[in-house]
């Protein structure tokens, strides 16, 4: 006798109704009658309570293990990431912990890990020089909501329709505008009273302005930091060298004698507080014309957000041989933003980094997140004060290599050599107008351009083709041959076809048009009222089911006579020539 349980498919993202004595073999289950209420739930339902059944003490140990080390890789990061965003060093730490913890815990994925991302800086400097931290917090708590409905709404699946072109071009750019804002700590270049620039155009040319002002004890340290952040790996891989290269830029400046002359560290430009912030968002104005001050802003922090979380969950997917639920990773997402800015934090993401690096030092589950959140709560609470001996050219130096590392310049260059010209030219100006303008603008821009040169090469695989028929036994028959989609963008080669004098009946062959749309329908009928008025017949030749159903939706069957369909070509040709 067969049970009806529930399943989890981790593909779909949601529970459906099967069979025990299927042979499946589900991750989880539970019996209908049991879950029936909490059915329209299911496709929320968070990675943590799917493992947390059948974890094991071992398992924990690993977690722990791999959660201490990420702790180890975001923290220099997340001050980092703090400061390049124009906030306090601090911000990054209360976002990798308010974030991390409950994207992991809410999540849809068993091993991402969520926090501050580069990604986000250039736009959270952007927002708060703009709007100041009041309309960042408002920004990122509307981006929440938003990333929850997006999530309740099934919109997960809709990563799939942003093309790798754009995807591409804007994380080159982000890459490189991160570049462009470390040089001035790099360096120790100081600029004039009053000049702030956002923009990566503006600071490359407040650099240069202020290239009298370089420092080159901030350039030493700055450069040793940098080598060992590229040679250290190659000698050692279990010590993130993150960390060795702000041991070592620290200790340079406290022992050498006279390199802390034009070095500045943390705490000289940031005093790090201890203690996480008591949540909340009092005197956050939450009027209409605030709100709508910030929305465009918040849109776009939920769009990246949404992007960069789940294409990170499609790398991890591939890395541990699992399936990620979308939907409750945007929904985790959206709450985890909202958290972070009521902690103190800023908008955070799925770390594509930080990700790998729990994979790789053998998490999961996502107990290692929220151990890493953990983790960097006592830090915070007990070891802060030592972060503000970190020297800035530190915090550039591994800038530095987050740009690189997040640049894909090898994905840039292979879609360069490779990928068609209309794909290069999305590529290229998603790229350009990440780092001249913004990100929206580019995402804007890359989206509606893919567009355009998606129909025009859709349209131009189109064929319209109007021959002799090949008839023996009567003239006067055409044939017209269409291949490809026939939509909007081809419904003026239907409008082109004129039928000649001598014509008698038009088969038209629809074998190898796979859709049709209602601007080519109109198309297709104002060929008919040209070819009755010319007492000229009409016969369509295998039509596929989603072509027939618009002509149903619209009457054309009805207008043409459901006899002149015909399954075939020769049928077609047969009933033509009875026709005439």
């Amino acid at each position: 006798m067969y049970s009806k349980v529930l399943c989890y498919n981790e593909q779909k993202g949601s529970y459906i109704l099967n069979l025990l004595s299927s042979g499946k073999n589900p991750e989880f289950f539970m019996h209908f009658k049991q879950e029936d209420n909490l059915l329209k739930n299911f496709y929320l339902k968070p990675k943590f309570f799917l493992v947390i059944k059948n974890y094991t003490a071992p398992q924990f140990v690993k977690d722990l293990t791999a959660g201490i080390i990420v702790a180890i890789i975001a923290l220099p990061l997340s001050i980092a990431l703090a400061l390049a965003s124009g906030v306090e060093p601090a911000c990054g730490v209360y976002t990798a912990i308010a974030a991390g913890f409950i994207v992991s815990f809410l999540g849809g994925s068993r091993v991402q890990i969520a926090g501050p991302t580069a990604a986000f800086a250039t736009i959270v400097a952007g927002i708060v020089a703009s709007q100041g931290m009041d309309g960042l917090i408002l920004a990122t708590i509307i981006a929440g909501i938003l990333l929850i409905l997006m999530g309740i709404l099934k919109f997960g699946a809709l990563i799939k329709y942003i093309p790798i072109t754009i995807t591409t071009g804007f994380t080159s750019g982000i890459a490189v505008t991160i570049f462009i804002g470390q040089i001035k700590d790099f360096l120790g270049l100081k600029y004039a009273d009053g000049v702030k620039p956002i923009e990566a155009l503006d600071k490359l040319k407040a650099n240069w302005d202020a290239i009298s002002t370089f420092s080159w004890q901030a350039l030493l340290v700055g450069a040793v930091c940098l080598a060992i952040l590229i040679i250290y790996p190659k000698f050692e891989k279990r010590v993130p060298p993150s960390l060795i290269a702000v041991i070592a830029g620290a200790l340079m400046v406290a022992f050498i004698p006279g390199l802390d002359d034009g070095v500045y560290t943390i705490g000289e430009l940031y005093p790090i507080p201890s203690g996480l912030p008591h949540p909340t968002i009092g005197g956050i104005d939450f009027s209409f014309s605030k709100i709508a001050a910030v929305f465009s802003n918040a849109v776009t922090i939920a769009v990246l957000a949404a992007i960069e979380s789940l294409l990170s969950c499609v790398v991890a997917d591939k890395m541990i041989g699992s399936h990620h639920n979308s939907n409750a990773e945007l929904v985790a997402q959206g709450i985890g933003n909202i958290a972070s800015v009521c902690f103190g934090g800023i908008p955070a993401t799925g770390a594509i980094a930080r990700t790998a690096a729990n994979i790789k030092n053998g998490g999961k589950t996502p107990v290692v997140g929220m151990v890493h959140a953990v983790i960097l709560l006592l830090v915070l609470l007990f070891l802060m004060p030592l972060a503000e001996l970190i020297p800035m050219p530190t915090i550039a130096a591994i800038l530095f290599m987050v740009a690189y590392n997040m640049s894909e310049w090898r994905e840039f260059k292979h879609l360069i050599k490779t990928a068609p010209k209309s794909d290069i030219t999305v590529l290229v100006t998603t790229f350009v107008l990440t780092v001249v303008f913004d990100l929206v603008a580019a995402i804007a821009a890359g989206m509606i351009l893919t567009f355009v040169l998606f129909v025009k090469r859709s349209a131009s695989e189109t064929c319209v083709n109007m021959r002799s028929a090949d008839s023996t036994k009567t003239d006067g028959l055409y044939m017209i041959d269409i291949t490809g989609p026939l939509f909007f963008g081809a419904a003026d080669k239907l409008q082109s076809i004129k039928p000649e004098t001598d014509t008698k009946c038009i088969i038209i062959n629809m074998a190898g048009v796979s859709s049709l749309d209602n601007t080519a329908m109109n198309a297709l009928s104002s060929l008919y009222n040209t070819c009755s008025k010319e007492n000229i017949s009409i016969v369509i030749a295998d039509i596929r089911p989603q072509p027939l159903s618009v002509m149903k939706k619209c009457g054309f069957t009805d207008t043409l006579g459901s006899e002149h369909f015909c399954e075939n070509s020769d049928s077609a040709l047969a009933l033509a020539e009875t026709l005439v």
